[in-house]
């Protein structure tokens, strides 16, 4: 079983002639108090990828390396500022394990992983220690030799320091060894990472990821859908891993960054060639709600949970927790099995080849090159308007069944209006992000009455079992009051939070 953990580090140049005559300044650092010699490892690592290096060009390395005290494969997947989330499994076989593969398919897409480079460091290891002799960060001096496994073969051989925090340590600690370093000529490595410089240098390979080119003006209509849709798909691609791992709020956020792409390719058909993009926008959909299940079950559970905590012990009669727990147990493992089944399948592989596709070569229309505030407005509009006919018909009928059906179908549609609110943003500034905001206030306040619809559902099945039981349906009952109440009230806030969107003053408000 692999196991993780998160590690922050910082690289630097060194010169192999110049020794390591800075090192005792470092105790000047607060809370650095001594350097400990940790001894000398020899390491020697071989790295992986596909043929065109997917995982490199993404941040992302994968490596079996043998030497030092964590010898092994290691997974390293980048994570914000100077962090990584490294997984490790052991070095028992020569082939890449099987759940290393898994958490890198959404980088691969399929594609096989081969040795691309051998690393072999000589380190040199010292401890940074605080006053009660607790490790703060590792100090390492590594001589490099590199050799490229690709065809186009070659060698490289360089010096380079790292500088690693312990684990929980503060980030601010790095900042201040820095500065002592660079007073002392260290300068920041030019490489992220060893095996980065490795094929530069060795392959002849950029050490940077290439920019891609632009297609369109800067600041143009398309130019600004295109970042958006280049951020949320490799939001898509990074949150993978974490999903797969069942990490807290992962199948969330990437069930909304689905959305957020489908809903970005619906508002900004202008902008973008549907020929190619419907297709891509069937498939979000279909994964948002493989996810769904998993997703809605947390969110439901959480709530019915929270509404049986919140009661006085007297009202809860019968064994209302064992049955919400037994309830609990089903329907996670089921939804846990519907999403690794969906990004399993190979219409999500499909998935990520046309998303990686659609922002490599984005098919574009003749409106992409058009002014953001004529071209993104006439799209935000048309969202708005959608919003206003779906709004004002819900609002008009009586209490029921409809009603819940039309406000459900408003929400939907206020989170398009926010979506594509939030796409124009950096184009129209302050009126874009007002919308936004109102857009996702309404949306807030119908989705409680949503959930608070879906919640008495469960709860009517959940009395009706107890009673087939022999146990009292009494808690059950009252629960659906409450929710029964709280949607009530989530009805009667609900012209308010839409008068803040409707009036006909946000059109004129977009079009200046």
């Amino acid at each position: 079983m692999a196991q993780a953990k998160q590690e922050t580090e910082r690289k630097y140049a060194a010169a192999a002639a110049e020794g390591i005559p800075w090192l005792p300044e470092l105790t000047a650092v607060h809370p650095v108090a001594s350097l400990a010699d940790a001894g000398m490892q020899e390491l020697d690592a071989v790295h992986y990828d596909t043929e065109d290096l997917r995982l490199t060009r993404t941040g992302a390395s994968l490596r079996r390396r043998t030497g030092g005290t964590d010898a092994g494969w290691h997974l390293k997947l980048p994570l914000e500022g100077d962090s990584r989330e490294e997984i490790q499994a052991p070095p028992s076989s020569q082939d890449v394990p099987a759940e290393l593969r898994e958490l890198v398919l959404s980088r691969t897409r399929g594609a096989p992983l081969r040795p691309v480079v051998r690393i072999r460091s000589t380190r040199c290891l010292h401890r940074l220690l605080d006053a009660d002799g607790d490790l703060l960060a590792e100090l390492s001096m590594d001589a490099v030799h590199a050799e490229s496994l690709l065809e186009s073969g070659g060698h490289a051989v360089w010096t380079e320091m790292e500088v690693e925090l312990a684990d929980g340590g503060d980030p601010a600690l790095l900042d201040d060894v820095e500065e002592v370093l660079r007073r002392n000529g260290v300068e920041r490595a030019d490489s992220p990472a060893k095996a980065v410089r490795a094929l530069a240098e060795a392959a002849g390979l950029p050490q940077r990821t290439p920019k891609k080119r632009r297609v369109l003006a800067a600041g143009s209509a398309g130019d600004h859908v295109l970042a958006y849709l280049d951020r949320m798909a490799a939001k898509l691609r990074d949150l993978d891993p974490a999903v797969r791992r069942d990490t807290p709020d992962a199948v969330h956020q990437m069930r909304t960054t689905a959305r957020r792409l489908r809903n970005c390719l619906r508002s900004y058909r202008s902008v973008l060639d549907r020929d190619v993009t419907d297709p891509i926008r069937r498939d979000l959909r279909w994964l948002a709600r493989a996810l769904g299940a998993e997703r809605d079950h947390e969110v439901l559970n959480e709530r019915l949970a929270s509404g049986v905590r919140e009661l006085p012990g007297e009202l809860v009669r019968g064994p209302v927790a064992a049955r919400l727990q037994a309830w609990d147990v089903a329907q996670r493992a089921e939804g846990r099995r519907r999403t690794l089944d969906a990004l399993a399948s190979p219409r999500y592989l499909e998935l990520l080849n046309r998303l990686a596709a659609l922002t490599d070569a984005p098919p574009l229309r003749p409106k992409a090159a058009g002014k953001p505030k004529k071209v993104l407005v006439k799209a935000l509009l048309k969202e708005y308007d959608r919003l206003a006919e779906r709004m004002d018909r819900a609002l008009q009928m009586p209490p029921g069944p409809e009603r819940d059906a039309a406000i459900h179908h408003a929400r939907k549609t206020a989170k398009r209006l926010r979506y594509a609110a939030e796409t124009a943003d950096p184009a129209l500034g302050k009126p874009a992000q007002r919308l936004r905001k109102r857009a996702k206030a309404v949306q807030q306040v119908s989705g409680d009455q949503h959930d608070s619809v879906v919640a008495r559902e469960a709860l009517l099945r959940m009395a009706v079992s107890a009673h087939a039981a022999g146990e009292t349906a009494f808690t059950w009952g009252l629960l659906y009051g409450e929710e029964r109440a709280t949607a009530g009230a989530r009805e009667r806030q609900l012209p308010e939070a839409w008068a803040r969107v409707h009036p006909a003053a946000r059109r004129k408000a977009l079009r200046g």
